[in-house]
């Protein structure tokens, strides 16, 4: 009897959940509907912000911020509706109170997320770079395809998707090489001691003003830079316009061949490292008389010495060895004599 009783209280409740849920059921349906409503609504004003502000260069970013802001909003205000619909007795400032008691542990626990989204607000709004840009961020360079509230993705000119955290890109440096309308490039060459520079510099000139990338104004330039180990380095300077990778890669590719061509024609050098290695021959008899030494160091007043083969060496070498060895055996015999 207690077991029948039992499974009639459970049939009850289930039978009472059942008639609830039947209910509930158009209200149900119709808080769906009025979500889906709103969501949809919200991507509407979402694209309608972005298409008022697209044409303005200077107001695209801030459109995406609004946009963006705009859809939230709307679909949380949706949210509240449909809970409304659904559950008669439910208040927004119920929610409201909730979010605010649990607001510091959700703090705590998506604080990288709200940093990376406080940061995309930021650079949304400041600009520092733009969709289209061309970065460089670290070990990254490529072109930004979009700068999200969380993440910024960049495309490598490799053809390679980088996604970097908005946080990241707000608190290191970024370059940024579109950010001007032209963009200076630069190349070092090197030419032997024996050239003359200023005709190298006059030849670099003319072959840098048949590129037709490079711009006139600001007009190339050429600058001795250093006297290197084995060169005299002079750095070429020229500016192109627009300054993105592929101009920069056409222009580099142009002036470089144009400047050897000129100074080849012209039997201007461009040497290689070279090393020179000094074999100190230390059977002459200017051993150790700097004056009269030819490895590095000045010659002096007095005559210096013919450089010896190593073969004229060893032989020196051998005859020196065998008169010390004579006048040891002669100074032995002496001795040996004496006694006797």
């Amino acid at each position: 009897m207690d077991i029948q009783s039992a499974i009639t209280a459970a049939w009850d409740k289930i039978g009472g959940l059942i008639e609830s849920l039947i209910v509930m059921l158009p209200n149900l349906v119709l808080a769906i509907i009025v979500f889906i409503a709103f969501f949809f609504a919200a991507h509407w004003l979402k694209l309608s912000v972005k298409r008022l502000t697209r044409r303005h260069r200077q107001a695209r970013n801030l459109g995406m911020v609004l946009g963006r802001l705009a859809q939230g909003v709307v679909i949380l205000i949706g949210l509240f509706v449909a809970l409304s619909i659904v559950v008669p007795t439910f208040r927004a400032g119920d929610l409201v109170q909730l979010l605010g008691i649990s607001g510091v542990a959700i703090g705590f626990a998506f604080r990288d997320i709200l940093q990376n989204f406080l940061a995309g607000i930021l650079i949304l709004l400041t600009e520092p770079f733009r969709i289209d840009d061309q970065i460089v961020f670290k070990d990254f360079e490529g072109t930004v395809e979009n700068i999200e509230t969380r993440a910024t993705t960049i495309k490598t000119y490799d053809g390679r998707r980088i996604v970097i955290p908005n946080s990241e890109l707000f608190t290191n440096s970024v370059t940024v090489n579109t950010a001007y309308d032209s963009r200076r490039m630069e190349y070092d060459f090197g030419i032997g001691y024996g050239d003359n520079v200023e005709e190298a510099k006059r030849l670099m000139l003319e072959a840098i003003g048949t590129v037709d990338e490079v711009l006139r104004d600001p007009s190339p330039d050429v600058l001795l830079l250093e006297l290197a180990e084995s060169s005299v380095n002079i750095r070429a300077r020229w500016w192109i316009k627009p300054p993105r990778r592929i101009d920069d890669l056409n222009s580099r590719d142009k002036v470089i061949s144009a400047i050897k061509r000129k100074l080849s024609e012209n039997g201007i050098d461009l040497p290689y490292p070279t090393q020179q290695i000094l074999f100190h021959d230390q059977t002459e008899e200017t051993d150790g008389d700097r004056a009269r030494q030819r490895e590095g160091w000045p010659a002096g007043n007095k005559k210096v010495p013919k450089p010896r083969s190593i073969s004229g060496s060893l032989k020196q070498l051998a005859e020196n060895s065998a008169s010390k060895n004579g006048n040891d055996s002669d100074r032995q015999n002496l001795t040996t004599g004496d006694r006797q």
